[in-house]
């Protein structure tokens, strides 16, 4: 009896990550407000994503590229954010960036990004937010919701991370927990938060595998969420912490796609 359930627990879960496509178009009690289904080939949608550019942060090896097919293109139905190895102005690496920064931006809701990860060493995508007064308080006091990151050293673990001026990995003290998905690079996963004033739960597929609440006494030190945040898709090359294991350039180059990005709100 314990060897049926435990195969029948294992075949629900199959069917989820199966059926996460669908799940997504399907939300009852939530409302759809934006969305991009990376249906038009070519460029990505200017009226919805704008690109960083240059070495940006954590010491990362790779220039982002602006409007540059190479590294950010919509191709059968899908975003491609791709790194290459290659020398552009001062870095051995190109990839890409991009961010509704200025597009458009959300408080609370449900934001979910269907995705296959890349592989090797090095390798470091992100599905993350950032508030848009970034430009006036500082980092981590502004706060930073961590959809989805993923190791290339650590294959097959992603990370659902919240930062803050309280709670940050300088002081070792970070909001973090760990998901082992070993198809990660073999089908597309539907990465989502569903954050409202009081709760942010991380899922893979519907399913929770975090839960961070804003306890009593709560103030923005600790709980930065209650304003507006937009979204980042990325695709880092080393870094202080992509890097650790140091980069093997053999993989490259690599591909993260996105088959979609939805969000919804109650």
């Amino acid at each position: 009896m314990r060897t049926l359930t435990v195969s029948l627990a294992y075949g629900i879960i199959a069917l989820a990550f199966a059926l996460g496509h669908a799940y997504a178009a399907e939300l009852p009690g939530w409302k759809l407000v934006w969305s991009d289904e990376f249906d038009k080939p070519g460029a990505p949608n200017t009226a919805k994503w704008t690109y960083e550019k240059g070495l940006v942060r954590n010491q990362e090896k790779q220039y982002y590229t602006e409007n540059r097919r190479e590294n950010a293109r919509i191709e059968d139905g899908k975003l491609i954010i791709e790194a290459r190895k290659e020398k552009f102005e001062k870095a051995d690496y190109t990839a890409a960036s991009l961010t509704t920064q200025g597009r458009a931006e959300w408080k609370y809701g449900r934001i979910e990004v269907n995705a296959k990860l890349p592989v090797g060493r090095g390798s470091w995508p992100a599905i993350w937010m950032l508030p848009t007064d970034i430009g006036k308080v500082p980092w981590p006091k502004c706060g930073e919701i961590d959809i989805m990151e993923h190791v290339g050293f650590d294959p097959g673990v992603i990370h659902g991370t919240l930062h803050t001026e309280a709670y940050n990995h300088t002081k070792k003290t970070q909001r973090a927990t760990r998901f082992k998905l070993p198809t990660f690079s073999e089908q597309f996963h539907t990465y989502a938060v569903e954050w409202s004033a009081d709760k942010i739960l991380v899922q893979i597929e519907g399913k929770s595998f975090a839960t961070y609440n804003k306890k009593p006494g709560d103030k923005e030190a600790e709980w930065p969420f209650d304003k507006p945040y937009f979204l980042i898709l990325n695709f880092a090359v080393g870094g202080g912490w992509g890097g650790m294991k140091g980069i093997d350039d053999s993989v490259f180059p690599q591909r993260f796609e996105v088959d979609y990005v939805r969000v919804y709100q109650k």
